[in-house]
């Protein structure tokens, strides 16, 4: 994370803010929240679309690429799901599946819109209640955070496995520095 950051940035941060306190967010989950955007939005905080040519996409997210059975249990059964499915939003929403169970949580018609995610209230509302329902991978982020527990770390399943685990859990202990200082709930 640098030290100067513009006004996109700040508008992200806000909506992220906005979103996680309606949902009840403490400051870990916060924190955390806040470093898996900046990671997912390559340090925009702004929501965004998956970077990639769409013949990436299409090996490996559609039913003609590398893992056709894998995108069909993910629900891209069309050729061009995976470009139509790919990633968007603070946490590159994937999947048609995703984008179905997303819209649906939201009320909001993800499947025929899917660009609706990258709207940044659409795009914080994916991020906060997906990571807290384990709507990505089946973890919640109360696997990882509770009263008296705090696995950053671990909490990178929550999202993608362990992918830059440490390097997430190392900004959510600044973004946690930061909410501390500001007196965040």
């Amino acid at each position: 994370m640098g030290v100067a950051i513009d006004h996109g940035e700040v508008d992200g941060i806000v909506t992220l803010l906005s979103a996680m306190g309606a949902a009840g967010w403490g400051r870990r989950f916060t924190a955390y929240g806040l470093a898996t955007a900046h990671h997912e939005t390559a340090g925009t905080m702004k929501p965004i679309h998956e970077y990639g040519s769409r013949e990436y996409l299409r090996n490996n997210y559609d039913v003609t690429g590398r893992r056709p059975a894998y995108a069909r249990r993910m629900g891209n059964v069309t050729p061009g799901d995976g470009v139509r499915y790919a990633g968007r939003g603070y946490v590159q929403l994937t999947w048609r599946n995703n984008y179905l169970h997303a819209g649906t949580a939201l009320g909001r018609d993800l499947v025929n819109n899917p660009d609706d995610a990258m709207l940044p209230e659409v795009a914080a509302d994916v991020m906060t209640y997906g990571m807290a329902g384990g709507w990505f991978t089946g973890k919640k982020l109360s696997d990882f955070i509770t009263g008296t527990r705090c696995d950053f770390k671990g909490a990178r399943a929550v999202i993608n496995g362990n992918d830059k685990a440490a390097q997430i859990a190392n900004n959510a202990d600044k973004f946690l520095g930061c909410l501390t200082a500001g007196a965040w709930a």
